[in-house]
């Protein structure tokens, strides 16, 4: 993987780039659709490519390892043939599924032993067998294997947590150089940052990502319950740490105003669930704010979703028509607000990218921020 730094900002840190995969290349800042089971919920690989524009999508390590299984994957030809994307994949190593399964998990130096949330069946990740794990699925973007710490961890826990996340970053960077790739196209590595919302800590676990000299770095650990300030605040000490030339993901993060932010910040990539989940549930993000469908004021309101939208599905469809599909549990509805909200967040990207590239991101994230944060 290459990372080309195009523009910086003019009066933030602030990041427009370019990485390169043998599956194609990234424009940065980018948001990642999440892909867990190896599909975006409700969205076709069509609609990703041609209506949303997705340039990479995520695939879950934990979620792949019990569904389908290793040698599925392994007699598909990985995962960009098993399920049809022919663009660069991530991969979570798993370490935040194994930390929301805290009254089923053990972790000791050696690895975390589990059991599944499917059938209770009991399992074991080291971070060797996280790094074979990925290395079957085909991901271009791997994860090292990490503890992801509660956002309201005391101080002696994030302490050891961090510990622990380090001996087992030294364990996958060198199965890491052990193995290679299945199905003979490059993949690299990311170390994730961890230290919970201690100062000292995040600036120790940088230093020490830092000195790895990997491909890219992500921050973990985050968006996890601890105050949204303290995580701008994380953010901004780890990126005036994390080497320039090496693209920087926040990984789980978060609203389009937790994006904008971070972006201001010097991060390049982002993913979350909220878009689909949400959109599932009713709640649409815009250019304008943000609508529940639920609500009544919508029952006869006959205009598009929204007005220039960044999906086909927004002049397509009337809030109306919607609101109906959602109250009636149609799975339509489920689609057209998943497709709607994936197109928005990587169209709110793009948008900063150009102001990025033109100085003058901070005057309007300030305006878009307040246009995505209102309620309709």
């Amino acid at each position: 993987m290459d990372f080309q730094l195009i523009h910086t900002d003019a009066k933030s840190s602030a990041r427009a780039g370019i990485i390169t995969t043998d599956h194609g290349l990234i424009e940065t800042p980018i948001f990642m659709p999440v892909g867990t089971v190896g599909s975006v919920k409700a969205v076709h690989i069509s609609e990703l490519k041609n209506d949303i524009g997705a340039q990479i999508i995520l695939g879950n390590t934990y979620h792949l390892y019990l569904r389908p299984g290793l040698e599925i994957l392994r007699q598909g030809g990985g995962l960009h043939k098993f399920n049809s994307w022919d663009r660069p994949i991530l991969t979570d190593s798993g370490g935040y599924q194994v930390f929301s399964l805290s009254d089923n998990r053990k972790l000791n130096p050696e690895g975390a032993e589990f059991r599944s949330h499917i059938d209770g069946s009991k399992h074991f990740f080291t971070p060797e067998k996280v790094v074979d794990i990925q290395r079957i699925i085909g991901a271009d973007i791997m994860m090292a294997f990490d503890e992801c710490t509660p956002g309201n961890a005391d101080y002696n826990y994030a302490k050891s947590s961090l510990e622990l996340t380090e001996q087992w970053l030294d364990r996958c960077l060198k199965r890491f150089a052990e193995t290679e790739c299945p199905y003979g196209h490059r993949q690299t590595l990311f170390p994730i940052v961890q230290g919970c919302i201690y100062p000292d800590l995040r600036k120790r676990a940088a230093e020490n990502v830092a000195s790895k000299e990997a491909d890219g770095n992500a921050i973990g650990g985050l968006a996890v319950g601890e105050p949204t300030e303290k995580m701008y605040e994380m953010v901004e000490l780890v990126n005036e740490i994390l080497p320039k030339d090496k693209p920087r993901y926040l990984m789980g993060v978060g609203t389009p105003a937790n994006i904008l932010e971070a972006i201001e910040r010097g991060v390049d990539m982002f993913d979350c669930i909220m878009p689909t989940r949400n959109g599932r549930n009713g709640q649409i993000f815009t250019k304008n704010g943000i609508m529940n469908m639920r609500n009544e004021k919508w029952k006869d309101d006959f205009s598009p979703i929204e007005k220039d939208g960044a999906s086909f599905v927004d002049s397509l469809y009337s809030k109306a028509y919607l609101r109906h599909l959602i109250n009636v549990n149609e799975i339509l509805g489920l689609q057209i607000a998943s497709i709607h909200n994936l197109a928005f967040y990587i169209w709110l990207v793009k948008e900063a990218r150009k102001h990025i590239i033109a100085d003058d991101f901070s005057l309007w994230k300030s305006k878009m921020i307040e246009n995505v944060t209102r309620r309709l």
